[in-house]
């Protein structure tokens, strides 16, 4: 939200930005009447809290009433809250006659301050744990990919729609070489912050040993099992399919520690399950994952999926399935993974209880 501060006393512009910016307001000042009429021309605010008083004179109230009309002929629709230190419930009518929507009295109590400015901008009062979170989503947005790495062979993208603000699945694209891309999706157990923290950790484990992948993908994970193993409680661990495709001989190289089945339907019509091979990540010390390997060609398709896709309820009130997801992707070939989990969630009526992330792969 941007607000227009408009004040002839530096220090008072200074403590007012101080006060709104630190609240998470966007703060344009202007400092005389014409100031103010210039700041709206240029970029119309969402409000305007104006002192009544300039430099023609300190009482009267009038250059800050003579703008208050000058605003309401420019057509400007966003309320305006006047404020001065002589104030009289003469001037304040005044005030309200020719546009203002509330009035302030110099010196200001910042708490009161702030409610009135959030009853006129139809906000209510955040909390620090509110502010918070918002944080934690918009940083966690961005440990998601930002960036595709171009391959010849096979079109890809993913997509996480979150059931909270923050949540604990993750899906990554990794460049391990010259053409070689890895395609992985995580999901932590549990929900809200505990898991988003573990999935950034998960995470950055994982880019920082992923040069490992191409040499030997079961020691990446031994030691990524270990790190997990030893940094969170024991109840907690992750679910992680991570493959390695090959662009030059369009070979998909992969582990599933524990996570669902990714879904390969085959060009020809044949469905194929890429299952378990090898246990969660952070649950034992034992830990000898296996590598698959598959070949795609052109016009297969893998979806790589959390358990928050095939757990949501479909039309009859039970979990949606392997089975019944595998048929919603083969009525919609077009669909981005974006479409395909709103889709989904779209079949049930009631709230979205889990992250649903997902990854899809086409070869070309």
């Amino acid at each position: 939200m941007r607000i227009l501060v408009a004040d002839d006393q530096p220090d008072v512009l200074l403590a007012l930005r101080f006060l709104l910016k630190a609240e998470g307001f966007t703060i344009q000042t202007a400092d005389h009447p014409a100031a103010i009429l210039q700041a709206v021309r240029q970029t119309p605010p969402d409000l305007v809290l104006m002192d009544l008083n300039y430099t023609r004179d300190t009482t009267s109230g009038e250059e800050g009433l003579d703008a208050l009309a000058q605003l309401q002929q420019l057509g400007l629709r966003a309320p305006i809250i006047v404020m001065t230190a002589w104030g009289s419930v003469e001037l304040a009518v005044e005030a309200m006659r020719r546009g203002a929507a509330d009035f302030v009295m110099k010196p200001w109590d910042n708490e009161r301050l702030l409610n009135t400015l959030r009853k006129h901008m139809g906000q209510a009062p955040a909390s620090r744990v509110t502010q918070d979170l918002d944080l934690a989503r918009q940083v966690q947005a961005q440990l998601l990919p930002q960036r595709r790495p171009s391959l010849k062979t096979l079109e890809y993208d993913g997509h996480c729609r979150q059931a909270g603000a923050v949540g604990g699945d993750y899906f990554d694209f990794l460049e391990l070489a010259p053409g070689r891309v890895g395609l992985l999706l995580a999901d932590i157990s549990g929900k809200g912050i505990a898991a988003a923290l573990l999935m950034s950790n998960l995470q950055a484990a994982l880019r920082s040993l992923a040069w490992q992948a191409t040499r030997n993908l079961p020691l990446l994970l031994r030691t990524l099992n270990l790190q997990f193993l030893e940094s969170t409680p024991p109840e907690r661990f992750a679910t992680l399919f991570f493959s390695d495709y090959d662009d030059n001989t369009r070979t998909l190289r992969y582990a599933n520690c524990g996570h669902n089945p990714p879904l390969l339907l085959r060009a020809n019509g044949d469905v194929e399950w890429l299952k378990a091979t090898g246990p969660v990540i952070g649950l034992l010390d034992v830990f000898q994952p296996e590598v698959g390997e598959t070949r795609l060609a052109p016009g297969d398709r893998l979806i790589i999926y959390s358990d928050g896709v095939t757990d949501a309820r479909g039309p009859g009130g039970d979990d949606l399935g392997d089975l019944e997801f595998a048929q919603i992707v083969r009525q919609n070939p077009a669909y981005s993974p974006e479409q395909l989990t709103a889709h989904i969630a779209a079949l049930s009526p009631g709230e979205q209880f889990d992250d649903m992330t997902m990854v899809l792969a086409r070869a070309v």
